[in-house]
């Protein structure tokens, strides 16, 4: 002990006049930085040391000052939105650096980092990238910058509410797209238990917005899985470099004619706050809330029919509406049962009063009940949902700079709102929270990264199973299809025709239903969608949660011929829905489902001939516990040639099925919806199960059968051959009954011998059948009831005849998907004002993702004739499951896209994109029958803007946006079995026009903007089944107290 405090004690002084050298090492860098048009100070600019995190910023008067041990000569980086990037060489203390920045007018001069993970230009950018920056924000034309992000190339939206809009890229368009991964600096911004991003909900308040990055394409190689088609990469503003209070009010009108009240206002406020203490120390707080009535979904199309014979579309089942009606935005008119199974199924309850199993009986057999389905009544989206739109964002972060290359973060960002979402059903988000915070420590060539998701469902309920039970609640199903059976039967017989006989159905069938504004229905819905859903309520519990932590290193301080990147991640799901959404109580389960996941990537960059051509080459490996591992490469080269730069690509990326796709257990009212994984097919029996295209395939084949005349000829021979023995038996009964009566009345008045009674009776009733009367009245009933049950008979026969065409279904090995994709570019910059950036792309999928819907039945529709399998044609003896599984098809898309950007002097630009995305090679299989490709084929956007510059206080921006229709596939499927799926889900073209103005009020340091979104005023559809969007007219003022 003695020894090491000597040695210690030792050391003391060698430590002091370390620390000495070092203080006295101090450069001190102080100055001022002016614009270089008006001669004007300019306020926050960054000054940093190059390649550390030392630096500062300019205050109000553009005078800054900082500290550093870094020794001279080396090099500070002077940068500031809008203006050119200057370095400048330090070669000892300096008091009075005077800095003149210009206006950046050559573009394409942007640094992107989602590229490569590492800073590089966009122009040498490998593959495709966009980005905005807080300038674009400022001149965008949309009410805010999630919305702008449409009017980049390539860039398609599905709008599912105010605050829900799902970017997506590419081709397969979804609402929640799970193809995508969104990042909020540098976390993960999906949900874990949603399992899509939830764009901008509870993201990142618009103040503190520094720049959003689009990696259209497959990225899995660098950020692991689930980006196959792209990657949203959104920063948040430093506070060492954004310091100070702003604010911002936004308010307007929402304007569209298929809302209840057209017109509604909206309010919208946030405020930031940062500061930083000696260049050491810094934190921000960022709040902001939003509150509005939300787009409505009134789309009413009927989807159980095809073609024009859709009938009238009124969800309170007016005159024309067809029996079978489910409208798009309807709940509760999923359920539909078989007229024909719920006649024979209460005449075969031994508890049916005798009168009316034989007036069902005669009406069967006279042909009265069709054999259709009938559906109940639904009630409209706007009765059930919450569309009281709210959202409030807080957000917080610590900085701490341990030393000059290494800086600390802690940050927490939180999310609470109240929206609508489309999935395979409208989900009515109230109260949704959502918590994410991260620790990290980052240095000039490392980044260490720990941070936990953390999602609460609040009081969200899935509207149209809540509308089933609200059914069931009121009046159970058993009661009310008996019911409409019996009142149907009853109008016919009354003479009724089929249409008026169907309304009077329904009128009696919905006597008591609770109608909506009524205290009965905000009761009865709000009791049932309060209920969870496996207590028979529309609740669901997520209390999901995800752990992750990741590293990446930088080698250039070790690797000098070539830049080497490496990283490894690890993470872990947290499932736990308290049986309402997955089954984390089956299987012995207690409440939560753990799933781990964990990856590494190595890439490596080389520059050769001069840096005229850099090769960049990477791979990753990634590994979930319930999927085999997974590589995926990327190979890309970019030629340089002064401004001109040509690109080729080829990068693979794979997509692990989403935390739903393995282990959700929901009910819905179509079908229920139930992981991939071996478990649910055991659980659920579904070897007993055919798919949906099989059972269409072979319904089809039993209406052709049963059309067949000499298939009918042949079963009402057969019929004939049934009927015919038992009419005579019964014919036979009678008139030996009349027979023996007449005999024994005769025997008894003496005047037949008992001995010779018998033979009597059969000499009278040989001669009685005989005759030509007694012949007549067997040919007479013969003929009736062949006539009566010759329909059921040969339908009957007909489904016999093609039963054996039923294959159980039979489930293949669950994988994740994959994709390669092939990508040529150029990019390049003509006289340092016009932008050019054009690409084509070629994208191979395999094991794609989709759904296969299995029927399984549970009954025969024909008790004691037809096998349990026949249960399959009929709504009432049937069930439904929706289960992910991969296509066993190859899958190819292409697409191309163009962009021009020109610069114009005093801040005028003009720009305008075109993308093409198509499905070449599509192949319908058991597991995928369609692609769900949901994108326009061709989409263009046009756009003329004037930002503020030097003296000049105005801007403007004006965008138009245009885009095929196409057809959607996803939520709006049939519940009709023998119905085409998406026979009329189209999403119609769309032609937007955007404008804003905005003006600089430099004496109160804020920018007043007014603008205005879809100036047509035409209601749209951007995604079937989601709502119509109108138009927006707002007004904002943004305050920063260190705005230029």
């Amino acid at each position: 002990m003695l020894k090491t405090l000597t040695n210690s004690l030792r050391v003391l002084p060698l430590l002091l006049l370390l620390l000495s050298i070092s203080a006295f090492a101090q450069v001190n860098v102080s100055g001022k930085v002016t614009d270089a048009s008006t001669t004007e100070p300019l306020a926050g600019v960054s000054i940093a040391v190059k390649g550390k995190v030392v630096g500062t910023i300019t205050d109000t008067k553009g005078n800054f000052s900082f500290s550093t041990n870094t020794p001279p000569p080396f090099q500070i980086v002077i940068s500031s939105v809008g203006f050119q990037t200057q370095e400048k060489t330090v070669t000892g203390n300096v008091s009075d650096l005077s800095i003149v920045l210009s206006e950046q007018v050559t573009v394409g001069e942007e640094v992107v980092v989602s590229a490569s993970r590492v800073e590089e230009s966009v122009l040498k950018s490998p593959v495709s990238v966009e980005k905005m920056d807080i300038r674009a924000i400022q001149q965008t034309p949309a009410s805010n910058f999630y919305e702008g992000l449409a009017n980049f190339k390539g860039i398609d939206v599905a709008t599912q509410g105010l605050l829900f809009k799902s970017i997506n890229m590419r081709g397969f368009g979804a609402t929640g797209n799970p193809r995508t991964v969104q990042m909020i600096d540098g976390m993960d911004n999906s949900a874990p238990g949603l399992n899509f991003p939830i764009d901008n909900i509870v993201g990142i308040p618009e103040l503190d917005v520094e720049s959003v990055e689009i990696l259209p394409g497959a990225a899995s190689a660098l950020y692991g899985p689930n980006a196959i088609q792209g990657l949203i990469l959104m920063n948040s503003k430093s506070p060492f470099l954004y310091q100070g209070l702003s604010a911002n009010v936004k308010t307007g009108i929402m304007s569209a004619s298929n809302r209840d009240v057209v017109n509604t206002p909206f309010y919208d406020a946030s405020i930031r706050y940062a500061k930083a203490f000696n260049n050491k120390l810094a934190f921000k707080v960022n709040a902001s809330y939003l509150q509005a009535k939300d787009w409505q979904a009134t789309n009413y199309t009927n989807l159980n029919a095809a073609g024009t014979a859709t009938g009238t579309l009124d969800p309170d089942r007016g005159a024309g509406t067809l029996p079978n009606y489910d409208g798009m935005n309807v709940y509760g008119d999923e359920n539909q049962q078989g007229m024909q199974a719920v006649a024979n199924s209460i005449i075969a309850n031994p508890n049916t009063p005798a009168a009316l199993r034989t007036q069902l009986q005669t009406a069967l057999g006279a042909g009265l009940i069709p054999n259709v389905n009938v559906s109940r009544t639904g009630w409209r989206e706007r009765d059930l949902v919450d569309y009281n739109t709210k959202s409030l964002k807080l957000n917080a972060a610590m900085h701490y700079r341990l030393t000059e290359k290494i800086e600390a973060v802690g940050q927490i960002n939180y999310g609470f709102g109240t929206t609508v979402y489309t999935a395979q059903g409208r989900y009515s988000l109230r109260n949704f929270a959502l918590t994410q915070a991260k620790l990290e420590l980052r240095g000039d060539n490392f980044t260490l990264r720990a941070y936990t998701t953390q999602e609460r469902s609040g009081d969200s309920y899935a509207s149209s199973l809540a509308a089933v039970f609200m059914n069931e609640g009121w009046k159970p199903s058993t009661t009310w299809f008996p019911q409409y059976i019996g009142a149907y039967v009853g109008a016919r017989a009354a003479g009724q025709a089929d249409a008026a006989a169907h309304l009077a159905a329904r009128a009696v069938a919905d006597q008591g239903r609770p109608l909506p504004g009524t205290a009965a229905f905000e009761q009865l819905r709000d009791r049932v969608r309060d209920t969870p859903i496996v207590q028979g309520g529309g609740a669901f519990t997520d209390k999901t949660n995800l752990y992750h932590a990741e590293g990446v290193y930088n080698f250039k301080n070790q690797i000098k011929f070539a830049d080497v990147l490496v990283g490894a991640n690890f993470r872990q799901y947290q499932l736990r829905s308290a049986g309402t959404l997955f089954a984390d109580l089956a299987e012995g389960r207690t409440g939560t489902i753990p799933i781990n996941e964990y990856g590494a990537f190595l890439q490596v960059k080389k520059s050769l001939f001069n840096d005229h051509l850099a090769i960049t080459a990477s791979t990753r490996y990634d590994k979930n516990e319930n999927f085999k591992g997974q590589f995926t490469p990327r190979v890309s080269a970019v030629a340089t040639f002064g401004d001109h730069n040509f690109r080729v690509s080829y990068q693979t990326g794979f997509r692990i099925p989403t935390t739903q796709n393995q282990y959700i257990d929901l009910l819905t009212p179509q079908a229920r919806l139930i992981g991939g994984l071996p478990e649910f097919y055991t659980r659920y029996n579904l070897a007993n199960s055919f798919s949906r295209t099989n059972v269409t395939q072979v319904g089809a084949a039993i209406q052709t059968t049963a059309a067949s005349q000499d298939f009918r000829t042949r079963q009402i021979q057969a019929l004939t051959a049934i009927v015919q023995p038992q009419v005579i038996a019964e014919v036979t009964r009678q008139v030996t009954a009349g027979v023996t009566a007449q005999v024994n009345a005769a025997v008894a008045a003496g005047q037949i011998p008992a001995a010779a009674a018998a033979a009597a009776i059969q000499q009278g009733v040989t001669a009685q059948l005989a005759t030509p009367q007694v012949q007549g009245l067997i040919a007479q009933n013969v003929t009736a009831q062949v006539t009566a049950n010759a329909p059921n008979f040969i339908q009957a026969q007909a489904v016999a005849a093609n039963l054996g065409s039923l294959k159980p279904y039979q489930r293949r090995e669950f994988k994740p998907e994959r994709v390669a994709n092939y990508e040529i570019g150029y990019r390049g910059v003509f006289n340092k004002r016009l932008f050019v950036d054009a690409y084509y792309y070629y994208s191979v999928y395999r094991d794609f993702l989709g759904s296969v819907v299995l029927i399984q039945p549970t009954a025969t529709i024909a008790p004691g004739i037809l096998p349990e399998a026949s249960g399959v044609f009929s709504g009432s003896t049937r069930r439904a499951f929706s289960m992910p599984v991969n296509s066993s098809e190859r899958i190819t898309a292409s697409g191309w896209a163009i962009g021009l950007n020109y610069s114009l002097p005093k801040g005028y630009v003009i720009s305008g994109n075109i993308a093409n995305n198509q499905l070449n090679n599509f192949t319908p299989s058991e597991e995928l029958q369609t692609a769900g490709f949901n994108t326009p084929k061709n989409r263009y956007n046009l756009g003329f803007s004037k930002r503020p510059t030097g003296n000049s206080k105005f801007g403007f921006g004006v965008t138009f946006r245009a885009q095929d229709e196409f057809v959607w596939e996803g939520f709006g499927q049939p519940t009709e079995v023998g119905v085409p799926l998406y026979a009329n889900t189209i999403v119609p073209a769309i032609r937007n026009f955007d404008a804003m103005v905005n003006y600089k009020l430099t004496g109160l340091k804020s920018i007043i903007k007014v603008g205005a979104t879809n100036l047509g005023g035409k209601p749209y559809l951007q995604a079937f089944g989601s709502p119509y969007i109108g138009s927006t007219y707002y007004v904002s003022l943004t305050f920063d107290e260190l705005l230029n």
